[in-house]
């Protein structure tokens, strides 16, 4: 199939939609018709817009909130695309969508896959303490994430990346994935291999309860939780004298320990954690009532600059407005 010829229609959103409708178009790609989502207003929204990328080159563009519709499969079959690709689009393609394009529909996920399917693949390869991920390119089945593996490239997980880091090194992994291997889609050269699901693995949604900071944890695991939910993600928390401390960040250094721990402290400046397994984190940013604390905030706030930490969640509910 001549790329200049052949047709997509993309579902597409974030970032990765971003860079893989642009990839697309620079290869020549005859893209009808885009589907996205619509913002929500819940969200906090610190990616690149699919919409106005759409918009810019005149593509048009649809924003159901359930795509398996009728009318959708309606819409997708007059456009008889040639292939389906999905970008970081949040919704499941049915069967009926699956069906429609002649060339299959392919999905970019972002990890190397079949480790880490699901969800929020980039936070949970981080909290896992992962020393890389990636891209993959793997064709759709209604089965998610499971399809036969077209292409794939790695990143590193530097130990003190947190996951807008390494979100926009895989994204970058995946514009490099599309551009490599989506014109061997087009010209019948790829060769696709099946995923070996049992050696890989599968997760869930994360919510912002998730990034409840456990100090009964080392201090690797503790680090590796703020940094997989630093902003602009909701960010790690813990309960405090009937406060929510905000932990926005954090770095990692085997530092021993002050004295045994949990316990939380300023010096020369900065905060320290001493953890339970003798080792130490720096707390580079500390928020409570969305109020950044430094040193002389925190003292005003609590009465000292060294606390003891909590080791139980039975305050869970003290803080919330």
């Amino acid at each position: 199939m001549n790329p200049a010829r052949a047709s997509a229609v993309v579902f597409a959103y974030h970032n990765v939609g971003v860079r893989g409708l642009s990839a697309l178009l620079d290869l020549g790609v005859e893209v009808p018709l885009v589907v996205t989502h619509e913002d929500s207003p819940r969200e906090n929204i610190w990616f690149a817009s699919v919409a106005q990328l759409a918009a810019w080159q005149g593509i048009p563009v649809i924003q159901p909130r359930q795509v398996n519709q009728p009318q959708v499969i309606r819409r997708l079959r007059e456009c008889s695309p040639d292939f389906l690709f999905s970008f970081y689009y949040r919704q499941m393609l049915g069967d009926e969508i699956l069906a429609i394009p002649s060339g299959g529909g392919y999905n970019l996920h972002g990890s190397l896959l079949p480790k880490y399917r699901g969800r929020v693949p980039v936070n949970w390869a981080i909290l896992h303490g992962e020393a890389e991920t990636g891209a993959s390119l793997h064709r759709m089945e209604t089965k998610p994430d499971a399809g036969d593996l077209v292409d794939q490239q790695a990143v590193a997980i530097l130990r003190n990346d947190t996951a807008n880091d390494v979100m926009q090194k895989v994204t970058c992994a995946a514009e490099c994935v599309i551009l490599r291997s989506v014109p061997r889609l087009l010209d019948g050269s790829a060769v696709l291999r099946p995923l070996n699901l049992s050696s890989g693995s599968y997760f869930g949604g994360r919510s912002p309860e998730d990034g409840r900071i456990d100090w009964t944890r080392p201090a690797w695991e503790v680090h590796n939780l703020i940094r997989a939910v630093a902003p602009p993600y909701p960010g790690a928390f813990f309960e405090h004298r009937q406060r929510r401390i905000q932990v926005l960040g954090s770095y990692y250094r085997q530092d021993r320990a002050k004295a045994s721990g949990p316990r939380l402290y300023w010096a020369a400046g900065r905060c320290y954690a001493d953890c339970v397994d003798g080792e130490r984190l720096c707390l580079t940013r500390l928020a409570a009532d969305g109020i950044v604390l430094d040193e002389s905030r925190f003292r005003e706030v609590f009465g000292s600059s060294e606390q003891d930490l909590p080791t139980t969640f039975d305050n869970i509910h003290i803080g919330k407005k």
